[in-house]
Order: C-alpha cells, then sequence, then structure tokens
C-alpha cells in the first residue's frame, strides 16, 4: 500500500516554490496576512478550480470536511469563507500574474520541440479576445452596457504549444486593438489576427520590430497594386499581390508595401482575404497560419468549460483577477504534468481524474495512467464466478 504523498501535495510540487515567493515579496503579499498566507490563499483557489467549487462557502465546507489531511496537502492555516474572501480582496492579483508567467515560461520550454503540421521553424502566436459576463448589481465597477457587466481577457497563445503568453484582464469596453500597445514584440515571430487588429500605425510597429503580422483584410481597403505572383488554385488560392496603401491616412501610417493573399475556403466556400508584411513564405502557408488562430479560440472555450472564471468568488476587480490568473497557472500546471510525466491523457481527462483523486494517498502517475488497476487485474482473484462456461 503507497504511503507516501497525497495527490494534491504531489501535484503541488511541480510548483516552483522558490519563485513563488519570490513573487509574494516583490508585492509584499505576506506583509499583512493575518495567518492567511498567499500560498494558502494559492493552495486554497487552485483546489476550487479543480474540483470545481461554486462559491467560497462550498470550497471552506469542502476543506474543512477533509481534516487532518490540508496540512498534509500543504495548508498551514484554517480555511475559513471570510479569510479567504479577506486575502482575495486584499492579496495584490500580480502576485499571481506574475507566478503564472514563471510557469508559461516552464511549459514554453517543455513544449517547445511539440510537432505541428505546419512546416515553419518560427514561433506563431494567435491573439484574440473573449468577453466575461458579469451581474451588474455585484459588479458595478465592470459596466459594459445598460444592464450588463462584463470584463475582457485578451490572450496571446503559443500556437504550437497551446499555452497563454499574454494575458490582460481589461474593462470590457476596452478596443481590442488597443491592446496591441501591451504586446512585447519578438523579432521574428509571426501574429496572427483577426480583422478587428487592423490599425496600420499598430501594424506598422511589428514591421520596425521586425516581426510578422497576418491580419484578415477589411473590404473598402484603398490599394494600388505593384505586383502579383503565380498561384495554385486548386489549393484555394485566388491571388498574391504585392500592393501599397492609397488612402490619405492609411498611406501615411503604414508607408511601406504590404502583402495582400486572397483564399478561398472549400469547405464552406467563404473567401478571406490575408494582409501580411512577410514576402517570403509561400501564399498557401499565410492561409494555413490564420487557420491556426483558432487555437486561441479553443483556449477560451476550453478555460470556460473547465476551469471556474465565469462564476466569481469575489466582487472586486482585485479578486476577478486573482482568480483569472490562479485558473490560467492551474491550466499551465496540468500542461507541464503532462509532459513531464509523458502522459498519454488529453488535458480534460487529468482534469477530470485529479478532481476525484486529490486528497488520495496515490503516486500521480499511478493515478492518471490507471496503471494500479491494471496491475490488480493480473492478479489471481479467489472469489468464485457465478456461472462457469
Amino acid at each position: 500500500m503507497y504511503s507516501g504523498q497525497i495527490v494534491f501535495a504531489q501535484l503541488m510540487e511541480f510548483l516552483p516554490r522558490h519563485d513563488f515567493h519570490r513573487c509574494v515579496r516583490r508585492y509584499r503579499g505576506d506583509a499583512r496576512n493575518r495567518g492567511f498566507s498567499c500560498r494558502d490563499q494559492f493552495l486554497a483557489m487552485a483546489f476550487a478550480q479543480l474540483t470545481y467549487r461554486e462559491s467560497l462557502r462550498d470550497i471552506e465546507t469542502c476543506l474543512r470536511a477533509l481534516g487532518p489531511k490540508l496540512y498534509h496537502a500543504g495548508f498551514r492555516s484554517k480555511v475559513a469563507r471570510s479569510t479567504l474572501a479577506n486575502a482575495n480582496e486584499r492579496h495584490d492579483w500580480r502576485i499571481y500574474a506574475d507566478f503564472a508567467q514563471v510557469l508559461i515560461a516552464q511549459a514554453r520550454t517543455l513544449y517547445a520541440h511539440e510537432k505541428w503540421e505546419v512546416a515553419i521553424d518560427q514561433t506563431v502566436y494567435a491573439f484574440d479576445s473573449t468577453t466575461i459576463d458579469l451581474c451588474l448589481k455585484l459588479f458595478p465597477w465592470a459596466h459594459f452596457r445598460r444592464r450588463k457587466g462584463a470584463v475582457k481577457l485578451h490572450t496571446l497563445v503559443d500556437v504550437r504549444s497551446k499555452i497563454p503568453c499574454f494575458v490582460h484582464v481589461s474593462h470590457a469596453k476596452m478596443a481590442d486593438v488597443s491592446v496591441l500597445d501591451h504586446l512585447d514584440l519578438e523579432a521574428g515571430a509571426f501574429y496572427v489576427m483577426d480583422r478587428g487588429y487592423i490599425d496600420f500605425a499598430r501594424l506598422y510597429r511589428f514591421t520596425r520590430k521586425m516581426a510578422f503580422f497576418i491580419v484578415r483584410g477589411k473590404r473598402d481597403l484603398d490599394f494600388g497594386r505593384q505586383s502579383r505572383r503565380a498561384v495554385d488554385k486548386s489549393t484555394g488560392l485566388r491571388s498574391d499581390q504585392t500592393i501599397v496603401l492609397k488612402g490619405p491616412k492609411t498611406s501615411t501610417l503604414y508607408p511601406v508595401p504590404l502583402r495582400r493573399v486572397t483564399y478561398v475556403d472549400a469547405e464552406t466556400n467563404r473567401r478571406f482575404t490575408f494582409l501580411t508584411n512577410n514576402f517570403s513564405l509561400p501564399a498557401l502557408v499565410i492561409a494555413q497560419l490564420y487557420k491556426s488562430r483558432w487555437q486561441v479560440e479553443l483556449f477560451f472555450k476550453w478555460i470556460k468549460q473547465h476551469l471556474r472564471i465565469k462564476a466569481f468568488y469575489g466582487t472586486s476587480p482585485n479578486a476577478v483577477k486573482t482568480q483569472v490568473w490562479i485558473a490560467i497557472s492551474v491550466y499551465v500546471l496540468v500542461a507541464i504534468l503532462k509532459r513531464e510525466l509523458q502522459l498519454p491523457r488529453s488535458l480534460y481527462e487529468i482534469l477530470q481524474i485529479l478532481s476525484v483523486t486529490l486528497f488520495e494517498k496515490t503516486p500521480v502517475f499511478e493515478a492518471l495512467t490507471s496503471q494500479n488497476s491494471a496491475r490488480e487485474n493480473n492478479l489471481g482473484c479467489n472469489q468464485l464466478h457465478l456461472f462457469d462456461l
């Protein structure tokens, strides 16, 4: 019989504790903790994410029911609804944002050589935003429309590893394109975006930083064609042109040539126009890279379905951002666990298993691969069979 750590404690061992405490000290998170530290808060919120708790009372009830197991899980304080609520209000959300970046860097290193269907060596990012609806009476600071509150989650996802690399939580009224100013552009990388991010002054910043963008073009774009290249129309391509902007404003904001690629999707018969500042990749690869933008949509769908970011445990901006960043940390932690243990299961399956085995004394690898049950099935059974065939 296994007598080591419980699954939750084994899972938390994958977190770099030194880096976590460094983030806490950076923002003086434990200066006035009143017996409930930032680590206890992170553990409680991670437990809530992994077990799909509905409220602070739900978290308190479930954790108290575990009794002495809490100490072995890493908790050093009594978990009460009021103390957890105060921690969500007072502990700076930037502690968990910075720690999430530590985990993201670790995960990207592990997934750096992940195989991908597009033959390209450069890093490809997909950028988009999603709106999280809030109750206006409970979140009056998040006023969006007349009777609706909301915040926006602006996310940059590494397409190859499917790891979120940049997350910005903003007011829902914030324009998507303005978040481009917050991106630390990586030279040589590709940034794939929808047409909502067309702002030629900001796109010209990509060119000056030697980064590449692929953005879906608008129909009313005023341009002049400089040259064109032959395309294989059997692949769905319709044109590959070098253009210059001719509008009195756009020509000043983006004064250098652009590449314009037109593609028709055979499945939907929809016509797409892409603008990019890359002139070396084949036109079909440009279309394939834009198709990979769907990875950020899949990330939004996954995190909304499987983690707690649509129902919040606190109503202040600090509590909301804290919960979002801890949810992202849990997502990245599960991705790290999957790669470190070479697990064949999907992230969804891993989360489902963890939700019912967190406080069992089982090696985490066995819990997630069912090797223990397979071994038990191979042992002799002394029970008599009801029907002998």
